[in-house]
């Protein structure tokens, strides 16, 4: 089933559309939403401003993907694929991604709020000035991504992997990082205020000029961290 049938499909009513092939597919601002798109294969499509609110794309293949400002709220994509993809702007309030993959994906202020991001992988990926707020990253791995300036206020990250990750500049208030691996991070200037940091790794992270007033640092580890005011702990 080709692009043009798949929406002639959903058109007349029909939302089944698992592994549907729309391999590289143009879907450039088409309504998707609701539609269920599981396992199915969307590798490389073209889904700029596209509508896929409340879509079931779990287990689909988005890798490289072009997503920009795509409406994916409330959208399942767990144990989906989007290695690589472009999710720029896009909206995914409220989304189900546990467990995807999204290593290497371009989320430059994208809206993750209150989504479930429960062991998703962003290794390397760009979330730099992205919207966490209150989202659950328990367990995830965010090794080396960016997350400059991104705002994590009061999301769950405990037992999280940011190892070398970039939180420059972050809002981090309020957020649970208990027991979260945050070796060699970046966090200068971020904001930790009334953070959980209760069993977190700061082995060989920055801290300079970061706020930590009314951080839960109880059994912290710090080796050859640097502390906000520049000292080494």
């Amino acid at each position: 089933m080709n692009s043009t049938e798949i929406l002639e499909t959903y058109a007349a009513g029909q939302r089944n559309l698992d592994r549907a092939d729309l391999d590289s597919a143009n879907l450039r601002g088409v309504n998707l939403s609701c539609a269920n798109l599981i396992s199915a294969n969307l590798k490389e499509a073209d889904l700029s401003n596209a509508n896929l609110s409340g879509a079931d794309l779990s287990k689909a293949d988005l890798t490289g993907a072009n997503l920009i400002n795509a409406n994916l709220s409330e959208a399942n994509l767990s144990d989906a694929n989007l290695g690589e993809a472009n999710l720029s702007g896009a909206n995914l309030s409220g989304a189900n991604l546990s467990n995807a993959n999204l290593n290497r994906a371009f989320l430059f202020s994208v809206n993750l709020t209150e989504a479930n991001l429960h062991n998703t992988f962003f290794f390397s990926a760009n979330l730099a000035e992205a919207s966490l707020v209150s989202a659950d990253l328990h367990g995830a791995s965010l090794i080396g991504a960016d997350l400059s300036h991104a705002d994590l206020s009061n999301a769950n990250i405990s037992s999280a992997y940011l190892i070398i990750a970039d939180l420059t500049g972050a809002n981090l208030s309020g957020v649970n990082l208990a027991k979260t691996d945050l070796s060699s991070a970046e966090i200068g200037e971020a904001d930790l205020r009334n953070a959980n940091l209760s069993e977190a790794d700061l082995s060989w992270a920055n801290l300079t000029n970061a706020n930590l007033d009314g951080v839960d640092l109880s059994a912290t580890k710090f080796s050859n961290t640097i502390m906000p005011d520049g000292t080494i702990g």
